[in-house]
């Protein structure tokens, strides 16, 4: 640049990012809501497909279920419920903090704690209920 002089061509300090932050919990769980909001899509998309297939015949709606029973598609179903689960927690938590209140730092802290830690005590009570109905546990 011309008619710049040296001390105006100095490194200006660069925004804080994530190699400064020392990672917390609100923040991980943060990011965690939008990644499991994004999974939240996909599994719509694939229950849709689901009830597609049970409305299409029962040939292909058994073939459908027949891909969900296999250990990837049980894997997909139990993720997609923790997602739900956990998404629907992070939200409770976020209206909690739109009424003003729980803001301070032992609050934040026991609420992202208490949303990931209820969110997985769920999701193995939904399932164990799921394997105790269809007979996979006695």
């Amino acid at each position: 640049m011309a008619g710049v002089t040296p001390e105006r061509t100095r490194a200006r300090p660069l925004s804080p990012h994530l190699q400064i932050y020392k990672p917390q919990i609100n923040m991980v769980m943060s990011i965690v809501h939008r990644i499991t909001g994004t999974a939240l899509y996909v599994g719509t998309v694939l229950l849709a497909w689901w009830l597609f297939a049970a409305a299409t015949g029962p040939e292909y709606f058994a073939f459908v279920n027949g891909l969900f029973a296999t250990w990837f598609g049980m894997v997909v179903l139990v993720g997609f419920s923790w997602a739900l689960i956990h998404h629907a927690l992070g939200g409770l938590r976020h209206f909690v903090w739109d009424t003003g209140a729980a803001f301070d730092i032992p609050s934040v802290n026991l609420l992202s704690w208490g949303t990931i830690i209820l969110s997985v005590l769920l999701t193995g009570a939904l399932w164990l209920y799921i394997a105790c109905e269809r007979g996979w546990v006695q």
